[in-house]
C-alpha cells in the first residue's frame, strides 16, 4: 500500500517532524562545528541512521535526509575540506538513502531539503544561485523523496528562488526561513516573507532555527495575521530550536556568547515542548518539529502532547515511558514519588546549578547582511587578519 503524503496527512491532523541533526551529530564527534556539512552521511552512515532510527521511535512522520548546507559551493566554503573529498551529489544521495531506509521501518515519510548558500550572500545573482539548488533537486527527484523542504533562509528573495526551483520536481514543497518577529536580514517583515513564500506557491510555510518555540510562535502569529489578511491558506510548519532565547535579537541564537558550544545551560525540558505542541497546535501550526538542540526525547513529548489530535497514536519510545512522569510511582525515595504529576513538572523552574551566571545574555551586535564584502565565498580557510576584520566590524557596527 501506497503511504499518504505530506498534504493528506497535514488535512487530518498534525504532522510530527523530526528533531536537529547537525547540533547533536556535533556533540557526537560526527559533524564539524564552523562549516555544518553533512559529509558524516558518507563517512559515518550508522551515525546518521541511527539519530533518524531514533527520532522515527520518538514519533517523527517525516526523515528529513541530512542534506543541511550540502550544496556545491557550502561544502567548499572557507577551509571546509567535504567538497575536495566528495561529490555534493554523493553526499545528498547518500542522505536520501539513509533516510528512506529508516522511513521504511515505519510510516514516515521523506523529505529532501536544502538551505541558503554562499552564493547568495556573495551576491552573485539569481541564475548561479539557482544552480545550486537544481544541483541538489536533482538528487532528490532520481532518489524518489515524498517532497522537499527549503529551510533555514535569512532573505525571502533567496527563499522565492528555492520554492521556484523546488516546484520544478512537481513534489509538494514547504518553505520555512531562520528568522523571527523582526523580520528577514533585508528588513522585509515576517508577515511579508509568508506572503511572499505562499504566492510564490509553497504548499508549507513557516519558520525554522534561531530561536526558540515561543519566540518562533510569536513570529508564526504575525505569518498567520498577515496570510489571512490577503485571503492565502498555506499549511503552517515550525521548526525551532531546543535553546531558549528571550534575550536575542534579528539574528536569532548565532549572536549569543554561548554559540555554539556553552548552550547546554538553555535547553528546554520535555515539559517546554508539552506546551509548545499544544500552543502551535491551538495557533494553527499543523506541521510541529525542531531543530539545533532537538532530540528525540522533544520529540516524543510533542507526539505525546498531540496523542489525542492523532487518534490516540503514541510513539514507539513511549513504551518505557508513562506520559507526564507517571513511572515515578514506582521510585524508592517519597519526595520524588511526589514528582509523579504533570502539575509539579508544569510549574517547575529548572536551576542551573550555576551561581554566577545571569539569566540571559548581550548578544552581540549582528548588522551585517547579504552582499557584505565579509560574507563573499572563499575556499581558504579565515586567516587571523582576516578575523580580526571581522571583529572590528561586528564592534563598528555595534557601536553604531
Amino acid at each position: 500500500m501506497s503511504k499518504k503524503g505530506i498534504l493528506e496527512r497535514l488535512a487530518e491532523g498534525p504532522v510530527i517532524g523530526d528533531g536537529g541533526f547537525v547540533f547533536a551529530l556535533e556533540k557526537r564527534g560526527y559533524v564539524k562545528a564552523g562549516p555544518w556539512t553533512p559529509e558524516a552521511c558518507v563517512e559515518h552512515p550508522e551515525a546518521v541512521r541511527q539519530l533518524h532510527r531514533e527520532f522515527l521511535r520518538a514519533g517523527s512522520d517525516v526523515m528529513q535526509a541530512f542534506t543541511f548546507y550540502a550544496s556545491d559551493d557550502k561544502l567548499q566554503n572557507r577551509g571546509n575540506v567535504a567538497q575536495d573529498k566528495y561529490s555534493g551529489r554523493s553526499i545528498n544521495k547518500a542522505a536520501c538513502d539513509l533516510a528512506k531506509s529508516v522511513a521504511a521501518e515505519g510510516d514516515a515519510l521523506v523529505a529532501g531539503g536544502l538551505s541558503q548558500t554562499p552564493t547568495y550572500l556573495s551576491g552573485l545573482g539569481k541564475e548561479a544561485t539557482q544552480k545550486e539548488f537544481r544541483h541538489q533537486v536533482e538528487v532528490f527527484v532520481q532518489n524518489g523523496v515524498d517532497f522537499l523542504i527549503a529551510e533555514y533562509f535569512e532573505h525571502v528573495e533567496e527563499m522565492e528562488w528555492a520554492i521556484e526551483v523546488c516546484l520544478e520536481s512537481k513534489m509538494p514543497v514547504a518553505a520555512t526561513m531562520c528568522i523571527g518577529p523582526e523580520g528577514d536580514l533585508h528588513g522585509v517583515s515576517v508577515g511579508e516573507c509568508a506572503v511572499r513564500m505562499a504566492r510564490a506557491k509553497a504548499d508549507i510555510v513557516g519558520l525554522n532555527c534561531h530561536f526558540d518555540p515561543e519566540v518562533e510562535l510569536e513570529g508564526l502569529r504575525l505569518m498567520k495575521a498577515a496570510l489571512d489578511k490577503e485571503g492565502l491558506k498555506p499549511y503552517l510548519m515550525a521548526q525551532p530550536l531546543a535553546f531558549k532565547t528571550p534575550d536575542t535579537n534579528k539574528q536569532g541564537f548565532i549572536d549569543l556568547p554561548e554559540f555554539p558550544f556553552g548552550l547546554e545551560p538553555r535547553i528546554c525540558t520535555r515539559f517546554d515542548m508539552h506546551k509548545y505542541a499544544r500552543d502551535a497546535w491551538e495557533l494553527g501550526v499543523r506541521f510541529i518539529g525542531g531543530c539545533c538542540g532537538f532530540e528525540a526525547y522533544h520529540i516524543r513529548a510533542i507526539a505525546e502532547e498531540l496523542s489525542a489530535e492523532r487518534g490516540g497514536k503514541l510513539p514507539a519510545g513511549s513504551e518505557k515511558h508513562i506520559q507526564w512522569a507517571g513511572g515515578l510511582k514506582m521510585h524508592t525515595k517519597p519526595w520524588v514519588r511526589a514528582r509523579a504529576t504533570r502539575e509539579y513538572w508544569e510549574n517547575l523552574r529548572p536551576a542551573s546549578g550555576r551561581p554566577y551566571c545571569p539569566s540571559c545574555s548581550k548578544p552581540d551586535a549582528w548588522g551585517i547582511t547579504q552582499g557584505s564584502e565579509v560574507l563573499k565565498q572563499h575556499k581558504e580557510e579565515t586567516t587571523s587578519e582576516e578575523l580580526k576584520l571581522s571583529k572590528k566590524s561586528l564592534q563598528c557596527n555595534g557601536d553604531s
